[in-house]
């Protein structure tokens, strides 16, 4: 729960497969321990950030127009919720893997933050988003369950170029059920899958699919989910859900 207000909108945040093989004790302590997102969300309500916040991996430029958002529009509180996602093939992703997971997700978890949290609970407030193999989970549920959220975003979407057709045409139909949703695709520099998501991203714009493209300094590693991930996940989150439309 990060920020002062009562009533926040809400993120699903979805690991990366490192987590996924740590079991379901450990993996969900992905984004809140080992990608550092409590530090970030200490800081974020604190500005200015520094380029230590970002582990270094941020552009000068960058970071002054992320601290001139933050000074004329505070962050404004998000609660971001932390499931475990156990681990599958990112390349050929079950179909019914998918579709149960997104029942535990749309049935169980925003359900039970709904009642427990302090959330927002029109699904415009709710986002998804995940790093890696959780991006690759994450847009299919967001994109194939489009009415009950209001931001899709993919951090180093674990993704070949061969699944860009089949998740342009999600979006696209995303899109059609709730032209109001936001979606943003996130990649690095030295991203292993940087290509991918520069194709998705290209393709996504030629459909006539609005999207938020973000394209960060650092590799695909831990160091990248602990600066410039973290703020990117929050970032978009506390713009993208905040909206009254």
């Amino acid at each position: 729960v990060i920020g002062g207000r009562r009533h926040r909108v809400a993120n699903v945040a979805l690991h990366g497969r490192g987590e996924s093989v740590k079991g379901p004790a450990r993996g969900p302590w992905g984004w809140p321990r080992d990608y550092a997102l409590v530090r970030a969300a200490d800081r974020i309500v604190a500005p200015p950030l520094s380029r230590a916040d970002y582990e270094g991996l941020v552009e000068p430029a960058r970071l002054a127009r992320v601290n001139e958002r933050l000074r004329a529009r505070p962050f404004g509180g998000l609660v971001v919720v932390c499931p475990y996602l156990p681990d599958f093939d990112w390349s050929r992703p079950p179909r019914d893997m998918v579709d149960d997971y997104a029942r535990f997700v749309l049935e169980e978890l925003v359900p039970r933050a709904r009642r427990e949290l302090p959330v927002l609970p029109e699904s415009r407030h709710t986002g998804i988003d995940g790093v890696s193999l959780g991006g690759a989970m994450g847009i299919r549920v967001g994109f194939r369950n489009a009415a009950a959220f209001g931001a899709v975003g993919v951090l180093q979407c674990a993704l070949n170029p061969g699944q860009v057709e089949e998740l342009t045409e999600l979006a696209r139909r995303a899109r059609a059920a709730n032209p109001t949703l936001a979606i943003r695709v996130a990649t690095s520099n030295d991203d292993a899958f940087v290509h991918s998501n520069h194709a998705l991203a290209d393709s996504l714009r030629a459909a006539n699919v609005p999207r938020q493209f973000e394209d960060h300094l650092g590799p695909h590693d831990y160091v990248w989910n602990r600066g410039p991930g973290s703020y990117e996940l929050l970032l978009f989150h506390d713009d993208a859900l905040r909206r009254e439309k």
